[in-house]
């Protein structure tokens, strides 16, 4: 058993995400908060249907994490182009910028972890991370571009 990786992935975890909860949580906001912000910076206009299916989550839990972004100015929902049931996010300017102000320590971080090894490793370790998603979500990952170059 890899207990040592376990180990690992349990404090890498734990320090990644640390800054952005304090930051959140002044907010009022948690983890599911920056998760919607993440996607919906990602991929302007993604629709709630495309959301849900990312996030693995009821339509009740995001109904109110999303309302209270919609209400606080951060995200803003617009209806589809072609489908006009379809319901679009983006991040609104103040979205944005709290979205950046969260990813500032974590990209650091990031950053920090793999420049401290051999030139080829950021690449090895977005392998391993891509390893280690369940198969039926690597299409989703395409969709996403985060195994461009891979």
């Amino acid at each position: 058993m890899p207990l040592d990786v376990m180990g690992l992935f349990f404090f890498a975890y734990r320090d990644f995400v640390g800054d952005a909860d304090a930051l959140l949580e002044r907010q009022g906001f948690g983890r599911a908060h920056h998760r919607v912000l993440y996607f919906v910076n990602l991929r302007p206009g993604m629709s709630v249907a495309d959301l849900l299916d990312i996030l693995k989550i009821t339509k009740q839990s995001l109904a109110r994490v999303l309302r209270q972004l919609i209400d606080n100015g951060y995200i803003e929902q617009k209806t589809g182009h072609n489908d006009r049931r379809q319901r679009l996010l983006h991040a609104t300017q103040k979205g944005k910028q709290f979205f950046a102000t969260l990813s500032e320590t974590q990209a650091s971080r990031i950053d920090a972890a793999i420049a401290s090894l051999p030139p080829e490793s950021g690449r090895i370790v977005r392998r391993f991370m891509v390893g280690m998603v369940d198969p039926g979500d690597r299409a989703v990952l395409d969709r996403l571009n985060l195994t461009d170059g891979l």
